[in-house]
Formats: structure tokens, C-alpha cells, sequence
């Protein structure tokens, strides 16, 4: 591949010549490869429009690296040189590929503080393949290495004429060219070559080399290779989806990690519930992950011994006979971390879901651990330091054995058919798994995997028969090949996938070897091993048709939506269809479902203007084209279509700020029986137009979800990201007492599946058949680019397991809960291990249909840009230069929910709508009496401490406590006093309170809270409302009564909104002279008040108004104060309402 970039021009540079302008040029410097542009002189807005060409290596990471982009001055005299002008530094993380780049107006910075450093510079930058890169002429900056004499003759080059680029190769990864901030030796026109440091992912092949350069113009090349000690484990590759790739230091260890087998003799098999475990099937880059060096003297790690805690149930028993069959798990956590309190679940402590609704911590068995040995029957486990380091370390490792058939060959033919229809079954006690059948093949494919829970395996030999399908009677058998449990290797990830190997078939009965062979790999692995989404298990035998497809885990990547912005500025030549009247005219667009229209022309014209934006939102790929549609307002019911085009959306710049782009005209084509007549298609030469401008806005993002719990801020463009700050991974670990979802063989069952969305990443677990205890036990990681946003977790039972639905009704999938998790109320790197409860509003009350079961950590990269976000906007600076309306945000919030539901529904498996829509609280707008009381009552309780502090005061004025009011007089005297300690006594004071409430901060995550959300005490009524249709499908009756309450609700708040408006407008009668006594009374206070406000210092006044207000109660009468009076007497508007 190759990296380019297109250098288009600058905007006002700074002069250096002397003379008031600049002879300009760009370099740009991309791992060590140098290319610049042509030089233009004498002009301080120059315009290269050259693009430069860079390879780029993808098999390597390159998100972490930039792009230094450096302008220059060309000096000529006195002395050749060149002078610094600016740079610009691009992260690799914000490259898109060909066809998506945009123009970019970057300003330019400075190297150093007192640069003098001003302007702009104008870039495309793209990645483009190689024969498109081959059309590109790139002028290659060399340097003059002629004129250099090396300091060891060993490490000479071998030719003068090799180019920056050509010496990139000898170099190592820890080197970078940086440039002079103002000037350069004449002598030597390149770029000054520092060490900087580097992260080190991959060994090192070549040595490190030092490149200076010295007062005299030479370079001294030193080969000593300095490589730092410094380990890196990896995270595996489903567990980040499409994002940039992150660097953490580790702290070195003494010891290294090493990999192991399993032996599978030390843990013996028990009849278990089956503890299913998904992982993502999708393959991305891998993220390094390096922590920073260990202090000497400081342990390795902390390990933690963990027991299991099962809570057995009546139908779902564990067949536990010793306590060898479950070895511990080591954990290892950082000393910096604060790992989970070590104490335990107590299994025989029931609680009852109708009244516990908070959240529970637990002790879950997090962690991988491996058997010593090679074999099925391992010898022993290996100890914290031999253990290496986990991906999996938030869930519970299971083991599974896992057979992938591949094909055969040479397989007998039939007697009568002369041909073969073969398939595979594959046998382990009583699980039976099988391949499709292939009709008339020798030589069959399958490439199908089988997994069987080492919890259920049930005997020590595993068969593998290859069958001949027969159309009437039993199938023939063609052979078998048997495997001892005790010789099945294990594969550690992230070891390679295991190869498979031919096998030649054997007779059934032992009597030999048969004709044919078949490839096989058989192995046992954990649901790390990624052939495991995608593999037939045993626990799913029963599903069938395209339900095998539905019960597979999955991630989703939501589609790119973007702001399209039609501004609709004028027609020209509009002719009605009637010539004896002018057009009442007025513009429609569509774009998919999406239809706007423009208001109608004030003006009957053949050349309206109207000059109105309309906003769609629009996916890529962009499918739908945009529809201009110009109407004739004929009748108030009748409007007639003058013009129609259709317009692709590719056709339109992308534009990442506020700048406007170029408007463009469209000719519109003729609508209606006209177009087909004879003696007018000659009019098409003289079609109507429109002008229209028309942009894709990057800038902004595209609401899919509510602001209260947004979950991604970034704007649409990827130029315009910012680095991530975290990395936030969710153990999904189970679900605890699920009630049953639906009825089935006369009993209840849960097939229960979990949805974690968070920014454009939605995840699926896998489908647990017929449990009300699921264990999923699935690890899944996301890059955090702001710390206040919210994850979102939602279990569902599964309806689409192959059955049919009834006639003229639609199977959908039933809300179990959700979880909602916002990042900025967790510690970073800590784990936090709870027990989320699943609550679910039915229109009978709340309801607890269970508990989920997670582990969460946040774990931060860097918190000073952290703290540095928190003084950021909210969303990008686009919203709020050109914001929208309220009644916009919400339109195209429901437009863009629709497009993502939509997307993420023709996937396979599919993401359906009615899971989209409750992930995204589609319907959190709609009226509800239970969520206006919990919205009153949260305000009630922020002006409650208000209310105290007042309570509080009047019981100071009233001397309840002597000596309280005897300090606040005291107090009260010195701020007097001494006003300037005023605002420092203030902040001391929320200083104090912050470190006293500090030990009482929240220990773990926030919940669903039941009383906060006035869902247990809610009236039925109130409920049956809130779950009725829009409209309504209720009797007219209930309607009629549900109105009479809005009115006596609405009719509190219009009394409230009066009063408040009253007392606004006897402020206003002041001076108003609506009451002439009044007002004669306010204006002589006032001036007498001025006099004497003049005349005493401002200390005295404020210290008698003190002292009034907190005089004894001896002094005071219960009557109201005259000021009050006053007040209440002016006259209000109220008299002039009807």
C-alpha cells in the first residue's frame, strides 16, 4: 500500500525574505521517508496541488506513527538555506482510505515556544494500493551524503546517491528525522536525525543506530544497538473491532511466561451445566499493551487463590465429587490495581426477587488457567509465574474438544449407485454431531468444527464414522477413525490453529483398514480459540434450519451515518402546467424514507427563492440516491410536480467544519403527461434548474442515541478523532435466576442471549438453550475516547430457534433487562466483579427477572487527558456553531435509529429491530405520569439542601440555638470586616466538605434504582397509560378520564406559571407608573437611598442589614415587613386576562 499525501496550498504564511513575502515549499517526513514539493516563489498563499507518495507497510502497526508535515522558506542569499515556517503533525489513526479523503485547512504550529509561526496549510490524506500509486509522480528529496565522511569506515554506505528513504531500511524502528525550528547548516540541506523512543512490539532484526550531526556538517554513525528490556503481551484479536492500535508500557519481570498443555488426567469430567462461552469470529489487529517499568524491588504480582462459587438449582444439579476436579485460578493483578475483596459467596442465601433490587458484589472464578501437562490428562497446573499472560482474565476459562473435518478421499463408491453421497458423524458418548451430506462426491469438503464441553463429555474415546446416505433403508458405513481423550494435544492461544491430518479409515469391527482417508484436527482449547463461534455444540443439537445461524455470538459494527445538508436557494424558469397563472412553488427532497419540504415561495414567480436548509441523515454505503422534487401549489389538497432529479450522494463534498462548499445548478427534468407529447420535447433543451448546495457534514455526530446516555462522541469524519484515553473490557460472565420467557413441551424455558452496545461496537453472546442460570462467559474490549459516556448491556430470550411463527403474527424477541454503566463513576484499573439486577417495567409494576452477572474494567492511558477532556464540549464544535432545533435533533435522531436498525437487521446472524430500538431507548420521549413524578421529585431534591440551608438561617435569626447564632454573628462581623477572605472561606469550605464526603464515595457502579424511578408505588392506571399505543387503543371512556387527570395536572402547573409571572410583572410596575402612588413611593425611596448610600461606607451597610436580619426574636414581629407589603400591593397583568 501506499500513503499519500496531497499537498493543495496555504493560506497566509509568514514573510521571511526580507522583502515581505516567502519562496515556499512542503516537506513532508513519514518514517524517515523524505519528500517535498516544488518551490513557489515570492507568495505567501502559495498552491502546490502535488501529491507525494510514501510506502506504507500494513502488515505492520502503523496507527501510532505521524505524519510530519513542515513548511519552509527557500533562502538564496546571502547564504543558501532555507527557513522554518510552520508544521503540521497528522496521527497515522486518522487516515481513511481512497475515496473517503477530504480537504483538511490545518493550522500551522511551531517547534518551538518563541517561533514566530502563523497561517494554514491545505492536505488530502489518503492510503491508496499500488497500481493506483503508480500513476503519481513523488520528487524525492536527497540529500547531499556526498559531501559526509563517515566515522567508522565499517559503517560506510555504499553509495552517495541513496535517498532518506533507501537509508530508512538500515535504520531501526527507534529512530525519527526531525527538522531545525529556524535554520540549517547551508552546507547540508536535511533534516537534523535524533533519537526518540519507541515502544518495541516485535523483535528488533537490525541494531539500533545513532545518527548525529555536528558542528561541521558530518555524521558520526555509531552501531551500538541499544535495545531496551521491554515485554509486551497481546490482546487477542476479537476482542477490539476496527479501531486504532494502543500502546501501554509494562513493568518488566524477571521471569518470562511460557506456554503449556493440558493433561487431561488431572481433572476428571462431571455431568455439569454446561458453561457456554462465545467469542468474536471476527479477526482484527492485535493491541500491544506495555506498563510502565517496575520499581526494583517490587513483586512480580499478587496472586489471589479463588473458589468456585456454583449455586446449584433443583433441575440443573453439578456432579461435584471432589475438589480436585476444580483446581484454582491465579490471578494476577498489578500492584497499582486494586484487586476484588477476597471473601465468599455464601451459595445457601436466597433472596427474594420481588423485594431485592440492588446490586450484589460477588467473587466469580476469573482467569485462565492451564494443566502442566500435554495430554487430556495433565499432571498438575502451573503456578502464577509459569501462567501466561491472560486475554481472558475478567470471565471463567472452559475447556471444550473441538474436531474439525475437513474433507476425504478415495471413498468407495456404491454397489448399485456407482457413486458415493457421504457425510460425517462425529460421536462422544451420547452426543452425535454430523455433517451435511454432498451428493456424487469421492472426494468431499466439509470444513466443519464440533465442540463438546469438557464438563459433559461422558466417555473416553472419540469416534468419528464417515457414512454413505441412502434414499431408502439405513446408510452405509464407509468407516471410522477412533481417538483416545488421553492423546488429544491442547492448544494454549495464541498458539497457531492446530494442522490437520489424514487418517486412513478403519473397519467397524476392527478387522482392518478400509479404502478411503479423511483429514482431521482434534484438539482441546477454551472459547478463546476462535474456530468456537462458528463450531456445531453439543448443548445445541436441538436447534435446527436457520436458528443454528441465531444462536452464534457475533460483533457488530453500526453503520457510518452522516449529516446530509440539502440548503435550497433558488429555482430559475419555472413554468406551471397552467400558463395563464404563476406558481406557487415549493421543494420536496427525499432520501430514502426521509422526506422534507421547503415552505411555499411568498412570491407567485417563475424565479422563487427560498434559501432553507433541509437535513437527512445517510449511511454508507451510500444505496439511496437523493430525490429534488418542485411543486406547484394548485389546491390546499393539490400540488402538481413542475420538475424531478435524482442525484447521487457521491456526487457531494464532505465538508469538516463551518466552511461553506460551492453550490452547484441542477437541471430538472419534466414530470407528467408533457414529457410524451410531440410538439413540447423540444422544450427539454430549455429545462427548469434549481441551485442547490448540497454537503456531507463531518463534522458532527450523528445522534443514534439519547444525549442522557450517549455512548460515543466523535465526529462522523476520522480525521477528526482524537487519540483514545482508555480501554474499557466487559466480562459478560452469566445471568442468576432468569424467570422463564415462554412455554414449551408444557414448561417454561429462557434461551437467553446478551447485547453489550458501546460507541459503533455492539456485541452478541452466544444462545444458551433452556437455562434460567446462563453461563456465557465471554470478555470483550472497547477503546474509550470519553470518560462520561455509558455502556449499555440488555439480555433477551432467543424466539428464533428454527420454530415457525403462527399465522399473521410475527416472532420477536422478549426484553429479559438492561444494564447501564456510565465509565466516568468507575475507578481506573480496577475490577469491578456485581450483580447487576435485570428489572423490567410491565404494565403491572416492576419486575426482577433476574441478575447479571459482569466484570467491568476501565483501565486509563494517560489521565492528564483524562482531566483535559472534562473542560472539553460535549459533542463537536460543529454542533454548536451551526446548532440544530430541538425539533431537528429529535427527527433526525429517530431517522438515524431507524437507518441502524435497519443496518444491523440484515446481518447474519441479524441484530433484529426490536433489540436495536430497546438498546436505544427509541421510545424514552413519550409521555409518562410515573417519569413526571420521578423528574419532579429529582428536582424536589436538589432544591431540598436549598431548603435546608434556608430552615437552617431562619433558625439562626430566631436564636433556637444561642450559640450557633452567636458564631454566625461572629463570623458574619469579620467577613464584614474583612470581605476579601469572603471567596477564600467559600472555597476552603467545598474543599472540606469534598474530603469529608470522600470517605463516604460510592464502592461500586450505579444500578437501575427502582425508588428513584417511582416504579414501586405507581398506580396501574398510570402504567396501563404509559404502555399504551401512539395513538391511543384505549376506550373511549378511559381516555375521556386519563384527559380530565392531564387537565387537573396541567391546570397545577398553569397556576404556578401565573404566579411566577405576576410577581415578574409587579417588578416591572416599579416604575412603570401603572400604580402612580406606587411608583411615587419607589422613586423618592430610591433617591433617598442613593443619598445615603453615598454617604456611608459600604461595610456599615452591609453590617446593619446584618445585624437587622439576625436580630433577636425579642425584636421581631410576626406581622409582615413593610418592603413585603409594599410588594404584594403593586399592581399585576392578572386583571387584563379574560
Amino acid at each position: 500500500m501506499k500513503l499519500i499525501v496531497e499537498v493543495i496550498n496555504a493560506h497566509d504564511l509568514m514573510p521571511k525574505d526580507g522583502e515581505g513575502s516567502a519562496s515556499t515549499f512542503v516537506e513532508v517526513d513519514f518514517e524517515n521517508q523524505l519528500s517535498r514539493t516544488r518551490t513557489v516563489p515570492k507568495n505567501l498563499n502559495p498552491a502546490w496541488n502535488q501529491k507525494l507518495v510514501f510506502h506504507l507497510d500494513t502488515t505492520k502497526p502503523y496507527r501510532h506513527k505521524t505524519i510530519e508535515v513542515s513548511v519552509y522558506n527557500e533562502r538564496r542569499q546571502p547564504i543558501p538555506g532555507r527557513n522554518f515556517l510552520g508544521r503540521v503533525r497528522i496521527p497515522c489513526s486518522n487516515i481513511v482510505k481512497e475515496g473517503d479523503e477530504v480537504y483538511q485547512i490545518l493550522p500551522l504550529e511551531n517547534k518551538w515556544f518563541f517561533s514566530p509561526v502563523k497561517g494554514e496549510i491545505g492536505l488530502k490524506v489518503y492510503i491508496a494500493s499500488e497500481s493506483k500509486a503508480e500513476d503519481f509522480f513523488t520528487p524525492t528529496f536527497t540529500p547531499e551524503l556526498e559531501k559526509l565522511s563517515p566515522s567508522n569506515p565499517k559503517q560506510a554506505l555504499e553509495s552517495t546517491d541513496t535517498n532518506i528513504s533507501s537509508l530508512n531500511s538500515t535504520l531501526s524502528a527507534t529512530e525519527t528525522l526531525e527538522a531545525d525550528p529556524e535554520e540549517e547548516d547551508p552546507a547540508l540541506d536535511t533534516p537534523k536525525v535524533t533519537r526518540e523512543e519507541a515502544e518495541i512490539t516485535h523483535p528488533v532484526a537490525a541494531s539500533n543506530y545513532s545518527i548525529e550531526e555536528d558542528q561541521s556538517g558530518s555524521i558520526d554513525i555509531d552501531q551500538e544497538p541499544k535495545v531496551e528490556g521491554k515485554e509486551a503481551f497481546q490482546l487477542d484479536k476479537h476482542q477490539v473491532h476496527q479501531q486504532p492500535r494502543i500502546s501501554i508500557k509494562k513493568r518488566p519481570q524477571d521471569n518470562l511466561f511460557t506456554m503449556h498443555s493440558v493433561d487431561p488426567h488431572q481433572v476428571q469430567s462431571s455431568h455439569a451445566e454446561n458453561y457456554n462461552h462465545n467469542i468474536d469470529s471476527n479477526m482484527q489487529p492485535r493491541i500491544s499493551i506495555k506498563r510502565r517499568p517496575r520499581p526494583q524491588g517490587t513483586p512480580p504480582s499478587t496472586t489471589y487463590s479463588v473458589n468456585p462459587q456454583v449455586q446449584p438449582r433443583y433441575d440443573e444439579r453439578y456432579n461435584l465429587k471432589g475438589t480436585n476436579q476444580q483446581p484454582r485460578i491465579l490471578v494476577e493483578t498489578p500492584r497499582h490495581v486494586s484487586s476484588p475483596p477476597k471473601h465468599r459467596l455464601d451459595p445457601q442465601v436466597h433472596t427474594s426477587n420481588d423485594e431485592d433490587y440492588g446490586l450484589k458484589e460477588t467473587n466469580p472464578q476469573i482467569g485462565e488457567k492451564w494443566p502442566s501437562g500435554g495430554a487430556y490428562g495433565g499432571r498438575k497446573w502451573m503456578s502464577g509465574a509459569e501462567r501466561s499472560t491472560s486475554t481472558h482474565d475478567l470471565v471463567e476459562q472452559m475447556f471444550y474438544l473441538y474436531v474439525r473435518v475437513m474433507k476425504a478421499k478415495d471413498l468407495p463408491p456404491g454397489t448399485i449407485t456407482s457413486s458415493c453421497d457421504p457425510y460425517v458423524e462425529v460421536k462422544l458418548g451420547n452426543y452425535r454431531g454430523r455433517t451435511k451430506h454432498l451428493e456424487k462426491k469421492l472426494n468431499p469438503e466439509w470444513n466443519q468444527v464440533f465442540a463438546f464441553s469438557k464438563d459433559r463429555i461422558q466417555s473416553s474415546f472419540l469416534e468419528v464414522f464417515v457414512r454413505d446416505k441412502e434414499m431408502i433403508g439405513r446408510d452405509d458405513y464407509l468407516g471410522r477413525v477412533i481417538f483416545d481423550l488421553n492423546e488429544i494435544p491442547t492448544r494454549v492461544p495464541p498458539d497457531s490453529p492446530l494442522a490437520p491430518q489424514w487418517y486412513r479409515l478403519q473397519h467397524l469391527r476392527g478387522e482392518g483398514m478400509m479404502r478411503g482417508d479423511i483429514m482431521l484436527a482434534v484438539w482441546m482449547g477454551t472459547q478463546a480459540d476462535e474456530a468456537f463461534s462458528d463450531a456445531w455444540h453439543s448443548d445445541a443439537a436441538t436447534v435446527y434450519g436457520e436458528g443454528v445461524y441465531n444462536i452464534r455470538s457475533k460483533v457488530y459494527v453500526s453503520p457510518k451515518l452522516w449529516y446530509l445538508r440539502v440548503n435550497v436557494i433558488e429555482a430559475q424558469d419555472v413554468i406551471p402546467n397552467d400558463r395563464n397563472r404563476l406558481p406557487e412553488v415549493s421543494v420536496k427532497a427525499q432520501l430514502g424514507c426521509q422526506v422534507l419540504k421547503t415552505k411555499i415561495c411568498s412570491t407567485r414567480t417563475t424565479t422563487p427563492l427560498w434559501n432553507e436548509d433541509l437535513v437527512f441523515v445517510a449511511a454508507e454505503p451510500f444505496e439511496e440516491q437523493l430525490t429534488i422534487t418542485v411543486e406547484d401549489h394548485v389546491q390546499p389538497s393539490k400540488d402538481e410536480v413542475l420538475g424531478k432529479i435524482n442525484i447521487p450522494l457521491n456526487l457531494f463534498d464532505k465538508r469538516l467544519d463551518h466552511r461553506p462548499v460551492n453550490s452547484r445548478w441542477f437541471n430538472l427534468e419534466k414530470f407528467g403527461i408533457g414529457v410524451l407529447e410531440g410538439d413540447r420535447r423540444n422544450d427539454l433543451k430549455f429545462s427548469s434548474r434549481i441551485h442547490l448546495r448540497v454537503c456531507l457534514e463531518g463534522g458532527y455526530h450523528v445522534l443514534d442515541e439519547s444525549t442522557l446516555y450517549i455512548s460515543d462522541q466523535r465526529p462522523t469524519a476520522r480525521q477528526l478523532w482524537k487519540q483514545p484515553i482508555g480501554i474499557l473490557e466487559i466480562g459478560v460472565l452469566g445471568a442468576k435466576g432468569l424467570l422463564p420467557m415462554k412455554m414449551k413441551d408444557g414448561h417454561g424455558r429462557t434461551d437467553a442471549y446478551c447485547i453489550a452496545k458501546y460507541g459503533q461496537k455492539w456485541i452478541r453472546t452466544r444462545t444458551l438453550l433452556d437455562t434460567f442460570n446462563p453461563k456465557w462467559n465471554e470478555q470483550y474490549t472497547w477503546e474509550v475516547y470519553d470518560p462520561c459516556t455509558v455502556i449499555t448491556l440488555g439480555v433477551f430470550d432467543n424466539c428464533h430457534l428454527g420454530e415457525k411463527a403462527p399465522s399473521g403474527s410475527s416472532i420477536k424477541d422478549s426484553r429479559i433487562g438492561k444494564v447501564r454503566i456510565r465509565l466516568s463513576t468507575l475507578e481506573a484499573n480496577k475490577i469491578y466483579t456485581n450483580s447487576f439486577p435485570l428489572l423490567v417495567l410491565h404494565q403491572y409494576g416492576v419486575k426482577k427477572m433476574g441478575e447479571l452477572q459482569l466484570a467491568v474494567r476501565f483501565t486509563a492511558l494517560s489521565l492528564a487527558n483524562i482531566f483535559h477532556i472534562y473542560g472539553q464540549p460535549l459533542l463537536p464544535k460543529m454542533h454548536y456553531l451551526q446548532p440544530f432545533t430541538v425539533n431537528q435533533i429529535d427527527n433526525l435522531r429517530y431517522q438515524a435509529m431507524n437507518i441502524v436498525a435497519t443496518r444491523l437487521g440484515r446481518a447474519e446472524p441479524p441484530l433484529r429491530k426490536e433489540v436495536v430500538e430497546y438498546m436505544l431507548d427509541v421510545d424514552s420521549s413519550i409521555w409518562s405520569m410515573r417519569r413526571s413524578k420521578a423528574n419532579f421529585f429529582r428536582v424536589m431534591s436538589l432544591f431540598s439542601g436549598l431548603i435546608t440551608i434556608g430552615r437552617w438561617f431562619n433558625d439562626v435569626c430566631h436564636w433556637k440555638n444561642h450559640i450557633t447564632s452567636i458564631l454566625v454573628h461572629i463570623l458574619f462581623l469579620i467577613l464584614t470586616w474583612y470581605p476579601e477572605l469572603i471567596l477564600p472561606t467559600f472555597f476552603l469550605y467545598m474543599f472540606l466538605i469534598g474530603l469529608w464526603n470522600y470517605r463516604f464515595r460510592p464502592r461500586q457502579p450505579p444500578h437501575m434504582d427502582t425508588k428513584l424511578s417511582w416504579a414501586e408505588s405507581v398506580h396501574p392506571d398510570e402504567l396501563d397509560e404509559e404502555f399504551d399505543t401512539f395513538p391511543t387503543s384505549r376506550s373511549h371512556d378511559t381516555v375521556r378520564m386519563r384527559y380530565d387527570r392531564l387537565r387537573t395536572v396541567a391546570g397545577r402547573i398553569q397556576t404556578i406559571v401565573g404566579d411566577i409571572a405576576t410577581q415578574g410583572e409587579r417588578f416591572v410596575s416599579l416604575l412603570s407608573w401603572r400604580d402612580p402612588r406606587g411608583s411615587t413611593l419607589f422613586v423618592l425611596f430610591s433617591i433617598c437611598a442613593a443619598v445615603i448610600f453615598y454617604a456611608t461606607p459600604f461595610r456599615v451597610v452591609v453590617l446593619v442589614t446584618g445585624l437587622y436580619h439576625l436580630r433577636h426574636p425579642k425584636f421581631r414581629n410576626k406581622l409582615p415587613s413593610v418592603p413585603s407589603n409594599f410588594f404584594k400591593r403593586l399592581p399585576a397583568r392578572t386583571d387584563s386576562l379574560l
